[in-house]
């Protein structure tokens, strides 16, 4: 089912044996488009300290009591590695919480863990599927990242929150939400606020139209035209998004794509 991030925001983390915080953020691969980590704030119980928690290692989620479950102890979330969350995320520190718990590190099997919402036959997303080009960049992008001791990939969920979206030919708003799967943890959707631009609407692009982000500008550059995007099916944030209206999404843009619109 896919979810918001912002009311996923404020769930609380409950370990066997009590609470142990609630999510503040989420940390997420900008070439695959999976979030990687949920940043947790303990509060008061280990003054204020955030940890962070695999996406992986969440168990059920209890949407009426804003919750999930996981299978650790507090006494393990206590004694886990210190995460300054305040500065960029390294692959050593990931490593280093990896190798606490025990876990295989998603990056140690090798395989590429697609994202877009693969599986369900979008045929490669939102813009079609990947050159052979455009998949030996991702891929060489993904093998630099494992070399490196800082993973290039990772966004924090939050800072994006409110970085202006340019399409092709000039602004058409800014970040207000993501939508992601829970089965999976895969972002699906950037909620994009047209306010500025187009008062009182709400619109959805694919994470696979983004051509950039910006850190120094607070800027997401989309390779889609500003009347695309005004044409494009319109989104209620009250309502679920479910598969028929995916279906019709991914029709809209594959017929933009082709130049055979639906």
């Amino acid at each position: 089912m896919l979810r918001n991030t912002s009311k996923i925001n404020g769930y609380a983390i409950v370990a066997s044996d009590g609470h142990l915080g609630t999510v503040s953020d989420f940390l997420f691969d900008d070439v695959s488009w999976l979030i990687r980590w949920l940043v947790v704030d303990t509060g008061n119980w280990l003054s204020g300290r955030k940890v962070l928690l695999p996406a992986f290692a969440l168990g059920h989620l209890d949407a009426e009591r804003r919750e999930f479950s996981v299978r650790l102890t507090r006494q393990q979330v206590k004694d886990s590695p210190d995460i300054d969350t305040k500065r960029p995320v390294s692959r050593q520190m990931e490593a280093n919480v990896y190798d606490y718990y025990g876990w295989s590190p998603y990056w140690s099997t090798g395989l590429y863990m697609g994202g877009y919402g693969y599986g369900y036959g979008y045929g490669g997303g939102t813009m079609g599927p990947l050159s052979s080009r455009e998949s030996m960049r991702r891929d060489e992008d993904i093998a630099a990242s494992q070399r490196s001791d800082d993973d290039p990939h990772l966004r924090s969920v939050e800072a994006i929150t409110g970085y202006h979206i340019h399409a092709s030919d000039g602004e058409i708003g800014h970040v207000d939400d993501f939508l992601v799967e829970d089965a999976d943890w895969s972002i699906h959707y950037i909620v994009v606020d047209t306010r500025n631009w187009w008062p009182g609407k709400k619109v959805l692009v694919s994470p696979r139209s983004v051509r950039e982000i910006e850190w120094a500008d607070n800027l997401v550059s989309i390779d889609v035209d500003r009347q695309s995007v005004k044409d494009s099916p319109g989104y209620d944030p009250s309502t679920t998004v479910d598969r028929d209206y995916e279906k019709h999404f991914h029709s809209y843009y594959d017929g933009i794509r082709s130049g055979t619109l639906p």
